[in-house]
């Protein structure tokens, strides 16, 4: 799946043209003679809330690397998105948790930076959750602590914003 525009055909590296498919201009490589899809990239998240407190890793990676925010990620071909909101917690926090025990809060689309990108979001009391934060991969640092403690601490990542503040009415 190619999730940003391309110039050249992924299959054989032939340049590629445009034509009109379904009502709509496409990609298309005139040696392959295939339309070249571009596709969002799903991806999936997981508010932990604790009380007033949230569960936030510093991104140790660009996009917004320095900045807070929740821990979440793009999707295997194969998983399910509570599992993957799940495996991404896990990986960028240590903290566990049952795909089961997520509570599904949105389905977004978000289109900017030359990326396209179909957020399926969930939140979870802590008391659901097992482990302690600690900085894993991607995250420089992982804790609780309150929406102002984070702006206070650098900042929350502006893909991040829009949920937490539907999550805490913030």
């Amino acid at each position: 799946m190619i999730t940003v525009d391309g110039d050249y055909c992924p299959l054989c590296g032939a340049e590629l043209d445009r034509i009109r498919v379904e009502g709509r201009e496409r990609r298309r490589c005139p040696d392959c003679d295939r339309v070249v899809w571009q596709n969002s990239k799903p991806v999936a998240s997981v508010v932990v809330r604790d009380g007033e407190a949230v569960l936030l890793g510093k991104r140790d990676v660009e996009p917004n690397r320095g900045l807070w925010g929740i821990p979440g990620g793009n999707l295997e071909h194969d998983e399910h998105p509570a599992a993957g909101a799940a495996r991404e917690l896990r990986e960028e926090t240590g903290v566990r948790v049952d795909p089961d025990d997520l509570q599904l809060v949105s389905v977004d689309h978000t289109a900017k930076e030359r990326r396209s990108v179909v957020g399926i979001r969930y939140v979870v009391d802590r008391a659901a959750t097992t482990g302690e934060p600690t900085a894993r991969d991607e995250t420089s640092a992982a804790r609780f602590d309150s929406l102002d403690g984070f702006r206070d601490d650098g900042g929350i990542s502006p893909w991040d914003r829009d949920l937490l503040a539907a999550v805490f009415g913030d």
